[in-house]
């Protein structure tokens, strides 16, 4: 479902060129769930941000069943992201004068598309399944930090994209939260078949995924 072939990154410091992504190569199929490891600042936001269109790669292609996103112009770009990639990163990034419910929406409001029925009952469905169901008219100040995160996991699947890419999802969550993350993800995973590529330190995420990448080096190994 999503191919990444011989893809570069490289960025400058003080004039010094740094490499980043060397030849970076590997298949996803749909409904895997695939965790990025490897020591900080190697690489994995970066390699997810350019999945995700956030960024361009300085060389390599990135294929979305057979749509290379790269070749469309800028505003074709924004559209596929908004309703193809979800995302979830380590803060939530929700905002604050908003509901959950109303955060949860904000991905169908896009592109000028008109606030429907349908979209809220999916939206309220999607924090159902989370365990939000009793806080959709909360807003981000009077939910705990787990619930915010839920709230953001929402979000990313309010559009049925191909794929969430979760960066870190855990990382500012206490070990409970964490833990609940890690099993609303694969619970998720189960019940919609949503592909998930996380870049995650947290060896119990690598530990229950269908495959782990390792970065190191500007370079990727595979294990199933």
């Amino acid at each position: 479902m999503i191919k990444v072939k011989d893809v570069k990154k490289s960025f400058f410091n003080d004039g010094t060129e740094i490499s980043v992504l060397k030849d970076i190569s590997f298949e996803i199929e749909s409904g895997e769930v695939v965790s990025i490891m490897g020591p900080s600042g190697i690489g994995k936001s970066t390699l997810l941000n350019i999945m995700g269109t956030l960024e361009q790669p300085d060389g390599g292609e990135i294929c979305y069943n057979n749509q290379e996103p790269f070749k469309l112009n800028e505003k074709e770009i924004a559209r596929f992201r908004n309703t193809h990639i979800g995302f979830v990163f380590q803060f939530h990034h929700l905002l604050p004068e908003f509901t959950a419910l109303e955060n949860v929406l904000i991905p169908t409001l896009i592109y000028g598309n008109k606030f429907t029925p349908e979209n809220e009952q999916r939206a309220t469905d999607i924090l159902e399944r989370v365990g939000l169901g009793s806080r959709i008219h909360h807003r981000p100040a009077a939910l705990s930090g787990g619930e915010r995160q839920r709230v953001a996991v929402a979000r990313a699947l309010i559009n049925n994209p191909l794929v969430v890419l979760a960066d870190e999802p855990s990382g500012n969550l206490d070990v409970q939260n964490s833990a609940m993350l890690i099993e609303l993800l694969l619970e998720l995973n189960e019940k919609y078949r949503t592909t998930f590529i996380i870049a995650t330190h947290n060896p119990d995420i690598a530990a229950r995924s269908h495959k782990l990448l390792l970065l190191d080096n500007g370079r990727i190994s595979t294990k199933q």
